[in-house]
């Protein structure tokens, strides 16, 4: 089985070689690039991966990007931040692709403190994924914990979707959509640990987290 990882970058230089170099023989990285100032497209390329542009700034502009350059029947969506294991990544692709799910995601488990002991997930980003699923299992009776950044899906079905947001609120319209269209959704546990230097754009502040639960709270609406 052959599977494209998409992988939206934004100034991810730091964390490309540990996410490139640890995903299994079969994973294929595609990395799309959405504006990048530190070289990531350049440093994506010269470790092997595919990499197209998305100029459009937009969390879900670049995953939209990537799922259609994407070529294999089941596709895989991850953070390109250091914090994913990418060899994780058949623990959410083989429900899929043996059938037993329609669309599976990770789980995120707190593996390892950040530097002097710093949180990996920030109270404020784990209370917003909190409410964000709960409010999933209210309305879509599913029992996920956690709208996870590692995911896998049917390529074609996911096209057939209609997916429209092109900002943070990308991961919960894929939820939400897919419920909708009677898909089986489910979970697996997985790894989550600091990531690659910087600071995360969504977790790694108040401003940033409150900007992906406005994104969300406008799909919910």
């Amino acid at each position: 089985m052959t599977v494209d990882v998409i992988l939206p970058v934004l100034d991810e230089a730091d964390a490309l070689p540990r996410v490139l170099g640890g995903c299994p023989s079969g994973y294929e990285p595609l990395v799309v690039d959405n504006g990048s100032c530190d070289g990531s497209a350049e440093v994506a390329r010269a470790l092997g991966a595919r990499v197209v542009s998305e100029p459009r700034r937009g969390f879900g502009a670049a995953c939209f990007a990537g799922l259609e350059a994407a070529r294999t029947d089941v596709v895989c969506f991850m953070d390109c931040d250091g914090s994913l294991d990418p060899r994780e990544l058949p623990l959410v692709a083989e429900p899929v692709a043996l059938g037993e799910l329609d669309l599976c995601l990770g789980a995120r488990r707190v593996a390892a403190s950040g530097a002097a002991g710093q949180s990996v997930w920030p109270w404020h980003a784990r209370l917003g994924n909190r409410l964000i699923a709960r409010e999933l299992r209210r309305r879509c009776d599913t029992r996920l914990s956690d709208l996870g950044p590692m995911r896998a899906a049917p390529r074609e079905q996911l096209l057939t979707l209609g997916l429209t947001d092109r900002r943070f609120g990308w991961p919960l319209e894929m939820v939400l959509r897919a419920a909708a269209a009677g898909w089986r959704i489910g979970e697996r546990p997985v790894a989550y640990r600091p990531r690659a230097g910087g600071r995360s754009k969504v977790s790694g502040s108040a401003v940033g987290t409150a900007r992906a639960i406005r994104d969300m709270a406008a799909v919910l609406r």
